[in-house]
């Protein structure tokens, strides 16, 4: 047998077997969450028969079963199927652009928000992504951006009770 032939029958099986990807993406993530729940500190107050380790445990075992019944399920033969509504052309190749540019919006986000405050960085993320997706309104995209990012630091930050850094604009705000 050759290398071409190891090489294309390897591919074939995980093409065939891609959804294993994603029972792998399950595992880490509930590993994750089940790593940071049990080590989570808790004040000896906080204890009872529902505190703050009981839901991040309970998502990680669900995380954990899902990804290994999963990777059963596939192993086994069985297969996604598309949904009826999707109008997804599988021969067309990714459209790279998009999803570089919404990557890069989303770490110019995450960089800019400690020295920025949200509600700049949060238009600049909400502007950005539209931009990315294919939205070309100048006019109006900064705009509705812009109330969108003062909307949701106004609910998490005073209704909610969620702080979020207001940067600059937190003398004005």
């Amino acid at each position: 047998m050759s290398t071409t032939e190891t090489t294309g029958g390897r591919r074939s099986w995980l093409r065939e077997h891609s959804e294993l990807g994603v029972g792998l993406l399950l595992l880490v993530i509930g590993l994750l969450v089940l790593t940071d729940a049990l080590t989570m500190d808790v004040d000896i107050t906080q204890r009872g028969p529902v505190g703050p380790r009981t839901v991040p445990i309970a998502v990680g075992t669900g995380l954990l079963v899902v990804a290994v019944l999963l990777a059963v399920d596939v192993l086994r033969g069985g297969r996604g199927e598309a949904e009826g509504g999707e109008d997804i052309d599988l021969s067309e190749p990714s459209d790279w652009r998009t999803v570089l540019l919404l990557a890069g919006v989303f770490l110019a986000g995450a960089v800019l928000i400690g020295p920025l405050g949200f509600p700049l960085s949060g238009a600049l993320l909400f502007w950005g992504s539209a931009y990315a997706l294919g939205s070309r309104r100048i006019d109006r995209d900064p705009l509705i951006a812009a109330v969108l990012s003062l909307v949701t630091y106004f609910v998490f930050n005073n209704l909610l009770g969620v702080p979020l850094p207001g940067g600059p604009l937190m003398g004005v705000l």
